[in-house]
């Protein structure tokens, strides 16, 4: 059943309560806040869906159901899969504290698991509010089609020629 709103404020309240903790705090239930992460990554997804008029999976992909709703999403609208790193990057966070024999270490990533699964909230958050949101990525087709690395590359060679002016005679804008 579809929420009110999506849950992306408490949703965010709860990761960011778990990144102000030490990792030493978080050690000892390191696994279940590493399931929590996963649960709430997926809740994040089923969010997008329900937005979206699309019955949230069951399934499972890889093992887990992070990534099933993942690509169910992504096939519907290709630039949500902008996130599919980040959801992949939960549950490697996941397995590794699944697998840490260091509580102190699987503490660090449970920290970190929560940072990514704040991200892919961010995200999902932004993109239900502007649509376009994730079009250029590093997977965009702008990119993959030498329309923006052909600009890139002549701004590199401009540079290398002479520095950031050269560049900018050439009306081609550098990040610093």
């Amino acid at each position: 059943m579809a929420e009110a709103s999506p849950p992306f404020a408490e949703i965010s309240a709860r990761l960011e309560w778990i990144i102000a903790h030490d990792p030493a705090e978080l050690a000892p239930q390191a696994q279940l806040y590493a399931a929590e992460l996963l649960a709430l990554g997926e809740r994040i997804l089923e969010a997008w869906l329900i937005a979206h008029g699309i019955q949230p999976t069951e399934a499972k992909s890889e093992g887990f159901r992070l990534l099933a709703l993942h690509r169910q999403g992504a096939a519907r609208d290709p630039t949500f899969n902008a996130c599919r790193e980040s959801c992949r990057e939960l549950v490697y966070h996941y397995n590794l504290v699944r697998a840490s024999s260091e509580p102190l270490q699987a503490g660090r990533w449970v920290r970190l698991g929560a940072m990514v699964a704040l991200h892919l909230a961010l995200f999902v958050g932004g993109k239900l509010e502007i649509s376009g949101l994730g079009e250029f990525c590093c997977s965009s087709r702008p990119l993959r089609q030498n329309e923006v690395c052909s600009t890139i590359t002549t701004a590199t060679q401009a540079e290398a020629r002479g520095g950031p002016a050269d560049a900018d005679r050439a009306g081609l804008q550098l990040a610093r």
